[in-house]
């Protein structure tokens, strides 16, 4: 058995890869321990670790000297409070996923001499792991293109970007039937950031569809608890059945049942569409650092699994248009459907777990070899 220490921002789209991977190597027997930040309150609660570790961090901003210096102190404290951490916990190896408050404790351990792997979910490489790639013993990414990485290509392996063990349970499920007479599922989630934009938006595109279609709709949504009502009314009024919710448990059976998606182009989002083999409209959160959403969404798009569309310049004509097309065209729906589970890498969490343990037991022949010495 070895011990790892996985490091994750406090995110679903850190999180969720770090929670793949901590099921799978404890199905092998080892032992996890997570550490992370504050807001793993609102991810975490269901987190396979043995522990849960929160470490101080902050993100530097170089616009003002004075957050910066402020964000420096406290990162030197999570530095010095992981390793207090890390000494204690004595893991073989420690794996990253991104996020800012992945730094403080990958730099200690590293500090430490503990060897440290590193995943990148999304189609550009972020900040945090590039500060830290230099420093990591290996790294790991989820498309066959990662901007920003090719420095480190020399260490660096294409292992997909893990899912839950939900999401791969469901990952067979063939693809609705799309006969005329049979119900349209559509799907509409995009998490705190973007669950607001699709309430404005969604509701009265789909009151622009020709009753043909809206008459076989079932809309599942995810809405704020503040627009819960305003949405319901909206889809009262377009005489369509909806489902509405602040958070489903289910949604990657709802995903799985559905025959297109609107969401979000996070990275978790693009892994799961592409185990499940599902499309999407794809509308990246504007504004994200190094545009990595957009990057994700293009992908997808070439590979002709789902389709961009820019939130500054969309509309509810516009969304309603492409609805429209695409909800006419059962054969589109199949063929980008095939092409979403072709760029879906189910066994990246098998990938990824079989890096750690080599990692692991590198640094265990070094260990005994020092001893042996």
């Amino acid at each position: 058995m070895s011990r790892f220490v996985l490091m994750a921002g406090g995110t679903g789209g850190h999180l969720f890869p770090a929670m793949a991977l901590a099921q799978e190597l404890r199905r092998r027997g080892h032992e996890i321990h997570l550490m992370t930040d504050h807001r793993v309150a609102d991810h975490g609660g269901r987190f396979p670790a043995k522990a849960i570790h929160v470490v101080p961090s902050a993100t530097p901003s170089v616009r003002s000297p004075v957050k910066f210096l402020v964000a420096g102190t406290k990162i030197t404290w999570g530095i010095a409070v992981a390793a207090q951490k890390l000494r204690g916990i004595a893991p073989d190896a420690v794996v990253g996923f991104g996020g800012y408050p992945v730094y403080p404790p990958f730099m200690a351990a590293r500090l430490l001499g503990i060897p440290g792997l590193l995943h990148e979910q999304n189609a550009v490489m972020g900040r945090a792991n590039r500060a830290l790639a230099s420093r990591a013993n290996a790294l790991a990414t989820s498309f066959e293109t990662t901007l920003k990485a090719e420095a480190f290509a020399a260490k660096t392996t294409i292992t997909g970007n893990p899912v839950r063990d939900r999401v791969r349970a469901v990952a067979h499920a063939p693809y609705p039937p799309t006969g005329p007479a049979d119900l349209l599922r559509l799907v509409v989630f995009g998490g705190s950031q973007g669950a607001r934009v699709f309430s404005e938006l969604v509701p009265p595109a789909i009151a622009e569809l020709p009753e043909d279609l809206r008459s076989r709709l079932l809309v599942t949504q995810q809405c704020r608890p503040e627009d819960l009502d305003r949405v319901a009314e909206a889809y009262r009024q377009a005489k369509v059945n909806v489902e509405l919710a602040a958070f489903f448990d289910d949604l990657p059976e709802r995903i799985a049942a559905s025959h297109l998606v609107i969401a979000r182009s996070g990275a978790s989002t693009i892994a799961e569409l592409g185990v499940l083999g599902r499309p999407a409209i794809l509308v990246p959160l504007p504004g994200a650092l190094d545009a990595d959403q957009k990057n994700n969404a293009l992908l997808v798009e070439k590979a002709g699994a789902g389709w961009l569309m820019e939130q500054a310049t969309l509309s509810p004509s516009l969304l309603a248009s492409r609805l429209a097309s695409l909800l006419g065209d059962p054969a589109a729906l199949i063929a980008a459907s095939g092409a979403a589970a072709g760029l879906g890498k189910p066994q990246a969490v098998e990938a990824l777990a079989d890096m750690a343990e080599r990692l692991a037991r590198r640094s265990g022949a070094k260990a005994n070899g020092a001893v042996s010495r």
